[in-house]
């Protein structure tokens, strides 16, 4: 069974002192705009993560120099026992694309935040130009799951597989991008394992020319 949350868990509640408290599915672009137009600054770097709130709590999203642990105050989750806890910003052990939510499989149910006022025009440009330089860098006329692999400590995964010679190196319909070799793209007919089966390949060589192991950031539902 899978379980989409979305609609029908998307409310934002915004206060005149800057606390928001938002549910699990509420889309990071939108609750950025929300956030921008009401002049509260700190968010503007999720505008272009395509994902609900819930998603990026769990992982501690992040972009552009900010991340989900610079912002938030609590998390309420639900755990595998039907428990409705309150979980603190330092109970969620939130770190790189990872945090106590993944570790425990706890679901989000939703997520208070503190901001501080800015001026909502300038936070609505740094919106745009950051979705300016998403939109340069990264390969979205495609479908993907985004960035593919987590950024190894030291390096970053992109310039590894690149220096790799993977630059568009295709296996069925999945294939290495060619604007960004971080992210694995769908050309048109690409099966779940196609991608699979070129991960496992890129993660093979780039080990062998550089010694370092790429871990998945997407995450792999079922048998593989």
């Amino acid at each position: 069974v899978i379980i989409e949350i979305g609609k029908g868990l998307e409310k934002i509640e915004i206060s005149d002192d800057g606390v928001v408290t938002a549910q699990a599915g509420v889309s990071l672009a939108y609750m950025a705009s929300r956030l921008a137009s009401k002049g509260l600054k700190g968010f503007a770097f999720a505008g272009g993560i395509p994902g609900t709130l819930g998603g990026g709590v769990a992982m501690n999203a992040g972009a552009y120099g900010g991340e989900i642990k610079d912002c938030i105050v609590s998390a309420k989750v639900l755990t595998k026992e039907g428990e409705r806890v309150v979980l603190k910003k330092e109970d969620l052990q939130l770190s790189y694309r990872n945090s106590v939510i993944l570790q425990k499989g706890y679901l989000v149910l939703e997520a208070t935040f503190s901001f501080e006022k800015g001026n909502p025009a300038e936070i609505q440009e740094e919106i745009k130009e950051l979705n300016k330089r998403r939109r340069e860098k990264q390969p979205l006329e495609y479908p993907s799951a985004g960035s593919t692999f987590k950024r190894p400590e030291g390096y970053f995964a992109g310039k590894l597989i690149m220096d790799s010679g993977l630059r568009g190196f295709t296996h069925g319909g999945a294939q290495v991008s060619e604007k960004h070799c971080g992210f694995v793209i769908n050309t048109g007919d690409a099966t779940a394992e196609d991608v699979r089966s070129l991960m496992k390949h890129v993660t093979e060589i780039v080990y062998a020319k550089f010694g370092v192991t790429l871990e998945p950031e997407v995450k792999f539902l079922g048998e593989f």
